[in-house]
């Protein structure tokens, strides 16, 4: 006879399952990075006892009495020899919060820790929280800085009607957080914030996007650049375009910064992620820049089109034809990309420093017409005929 526990045992089981399949990388490839074959986080990784009442007395159905709607969108860092993401989990009522989850290999294995993180709130409480940047800065903190929701109260009678800020927090060991004043900027909402790991002329630096509504980026928009003297009340005065939205491009709606960006001996290695309207809805797509290394703020190459698009399975969920990324990390010369995937589930991507920083300086940038693209492509056609000749 099945018992109750033996349920809650199966249950179990079947997680540990999951959680102990090994990943292995796809076939083929582009040369530039490697996709993985399963998702490295999907919401039946998330513990069971974070979705199940245990208790035969309260729950003799074992019912999924605070059910997992998705996990994406998660920042990164190594620490202690440990691959962290702290991972946008959505509940089915559509509550974002952060929990961090931990690997020894970086694409499999993940396993949430004990509790979700209890992020401090500020004065204004936050309505929701979700798409953190993790950055170990030059200063010794590692910061956390996320998208805050709180209702427009200047439209009380319109139930969707949002202000998205950036909210910061600081720690040590991604376990204590000390949440810090909002940001404050000068131009309307902000989405996608990201905190530069060094000191620019003795000031902390952000990127930016600045937009005038929720949604909308508005007749501007791009990513920004902005200084700031302290993060403990930070506030940005004047914000300067670093890679602005380009008409007929893959960022022609909008466009954002991903993670922090990677530093090389040939410049910083930036991911962003860019949007464009199609009848089937926006289309999210992510790709690569670099900028100086002595001037963050300016764009030294910058490949045409995207570096990774929603393939196969990876344009199907809750919001479809979407690949974005807020966190990657760089461990002796190789790169992990956390990407998810219609903002559902989270996947892994693999490459190196050395192939991301050959392909931005190398790729032909975008010629913004047609003819330009044919140009671009016979060019590497007749380069490559004495090649084939000689097969």
């Amino acid at each position: 006879m099945t018992t109750y526990l033996d349920r809650v045992r199966d249950l179990i089981a079947q997680q540990e399952q999951l959680l102990g399949k090994e990943n292995r990388p796809s076939d083929g490839g582009n040369g530039i990075y490697r996709r993985w074959q399963d998702p490295v986080i999907t919401r039946d990784h998330v513990p069971v006892d974070w979705r199940y009442d245990l208790h035969e007395s309260s729950n003799p159905h074992l019912m999924e009495r605070q059910g997992i709607n998705a996990t994406f969108n998660a920042g990164a860092i190594e620490l202690d020899d440990k691959y962290l993401l702290a991972v946008r989990v959505e509940g089915v009522d559509r509550k974002s919060f952060f929990a961090i989850a931990e690997s020894d290999s970086g694409v499999d294995g993940f396993r949430f820790w004990r509790r979700p993180v209890e992020m401090p709130e500020t004065d204004d409480p936050d309505i929701n929280v979700y798409d953190m940047r993790l950055t170990r800065h030059q200063d010794g903190w590692v910061y956390g800085l996320f998208c805050t929701e709180r209702k427009d109260r200047s439209r009380p009678d319109d139930a969707s009607a949002a202000i998205a800020q950036c909210g910061i927090a600081r720690t040590r060991d991604l376990q204590r957080w000390e949440r810090l004043p909002d940001l404050v900027t000068h131009s309307g909402q902000q989405r996608n914030v990201v905190l530069h790991p060094e000191f620019v002329d003795g000031k902390y630096a952000l990127y930016t996007r600045p937009q005038d509504g929720f949604i909308s980026v508005g007749s501007g928009g791009g990513i920004g650049w902005g200084l700031t003297d302290s993060m403990e009340r930070a506030e940005v005065l004047d914000e300067t375009l670093v890679d602005s939205k380009e008409y007929h491009t893959i960022r022609e709606t909008k466009n954002g910064q991903g993670p922090a960006p990677i530093k090389t001996d040939k410049g910083w290695l930036h991911l962003a992620h860019g949007v464009r309207n199609t009848a089937a809805g926006l289309r999210y797509v992510l790709y690569l820049f670099m900028t100086d290394l002595n001037a963050p703020w300016k764009v030294i190459h910058r490949p045409a089109g995207h570096l990774i698009a929603p393939q196969g399975d990876e344009r199907v969920g809750d919001v479809s034809n979407v690949v974005f990324c807020n966190g990657w990390i760089e461990d002796e010369g190789r790169v992990f990309i956390y990407y998810a995937s219609s903002d559902t589930r989270l996947h892994v991507a693999t490459s190196s420093v050395g192939q991301l920083v050959d392909y931005c300086m190398h790729t032909p940038e975008d010629g913004l017409r047609s003819a330009a693209s044919v140009d671009a492509r016979i060019g590497l056609i007749e380069r490559n005929a004495a090649v084939l000749r000689d097969l």
